[in-house]
């Protein structure tokens, strides 16, 4: 499978890989492997990369890189869609959150955009799909899943931040698509930065 580096601010490094053969799973393994050996600068057969046991039920497991036994102090972020998945590494204590969609949803997922979304028009399907991966990437970034309901999130007016109101972390956003995969990229930021 081939991946492409994408543009990601300093502190975080992504990869895209597309290969509909490769399970979701062995994509996400394969790019994360191939991320975590370039920042250690050793080969890809160094690093191993598992998912955590969960620590109960409900609890979303991620991704754990190792080399010679010993964890590497790196957060791996992952978000697929079809056939393609991104992976970003970073510091563990940065909240990220990715998305990404193609501009072909399925007509359910439409819907669903629709519904949640805070747009006052939604006439305009790759308008509605860009915002929506921005939403999703704000709720990634933030970490409780379906607790929070995508209406929830608020944009500026240029999807530069994001924000949930009951929370005191603003996220920047950063538009990393390529490739005709729309994807954005959401991290944590002081509230006056």
């Amino acid at each position: 499978m081939q991946t492409v580096l994408l543009d990601t601010p300093a502190g975080i490094t992504a990869r895209l890989g597309w290969d509909p053969a490769i399970t979701v799973h062995h994509r996400r393994r394969m790019i994360a492997r191939e991320l975590v050996a370039a920042h250690l600068g050793c080969e890809e057969k160094e690093v191993l990369v598992e998912r955590e046991a969960p620590r109960g039920f409900g609890y979303h497991t991620r991704l754990i890189a190792s080399r010679k036994g010993v964890d590497v102090p790196l957060a791996i972020t992952t978000a697929s869609y079809r056939a393609a998945t991104v992976v970003a590494v970073s510091d563990p204590g940065l909240p990220i959150g990715i998305d990404i969609r193609d501009s072909n949803p399925e007509p359910a997922d439409l819907v669903r955009m629709r519904k949640h979304s805070r747009l006052f028009s939604t006439g305009n399907t790759l308008d509605l799909i860009d915002h929506w991966v921005h939403v999703q990437a704000v709720l990634e970034a933030d970490g409780r899943g379906v607790r929070v309901a995508p209406e929830q999130v608020r944009l500026d007016a240029g999807r530069h931040r994001g924000w949930i109101p009951d929370r005191n972390m603003k996220y920047t956003l950063v538009d990393i698509s390529r490739d005709g995969w729309l994807i954005t990229l959401a991290y944590g930021t002081l509230p006056g930065a």
